[in-house]
């Protein structure tokens, strides 16, 4: 499958909380992180997605927002994944920062240049990234 979402997870579902119009879908990842995922209960229905079952989390980059390693701070984003970072590339307006968490996973996120200074983020420094769960797209392999 080819997509141009950056950011591709695979995991198992681990919760499916159903209600009238939309559920909240909870995969776990290898390494043991969780993302929670609101989508339709159409989607729930078409995509088969029931507790154990595989499926793929897709987030684009620029949908992520870093955090520096401030544990003090709550968001309403509903996704919270820390690491550490492992690169940044820079261009002329914005980088990507590439986050690797704890399972060997890595997180992209396109931030200003500004922010990764303002942050001091560069390979090794702890960070979290943010997503909220409507900004996810969930799939499954057929």
């Amino acid at each position: 499958m080819s997509i141009s979402a950056r950011n591709r997870f695979p995991g198992t579902v681990s919760a499916v909380e159903t209600g009238p119009i939309h559920a909240k879908v909870e995969l776990t990842l290898a390494g043991g992180d969780k993302i929670v995922a609101v989508v339709t209960q159409e989607s729930v229905k078409n995509l088969g997605l029931v507790v154990g079952k595989k499926a793929f989390v897709f987030v684009k980059a620029p949908w992520v927002m870093l955090l520096s390693a401030d544990e003090k701070m709550r968001f309403s984003a509903r996704n919270r994944l820390t690491g550490t970072v492992d690169a940044v590339v820079k261009g002329a307006v914005n980088s990507e920062v590439t986050l690797k968490l704890k399972g060997g996973e890595s997180v992209y996120a396109i931030i200003t240049n500004d922010a990764v200074a303002e942050m001091g983020l560069k390979p090794g420094v702890p960070a979290s990234a943010l997503f909220k769960a409507s900004h996810l797209i969930l799939g499954v392999a057929d």
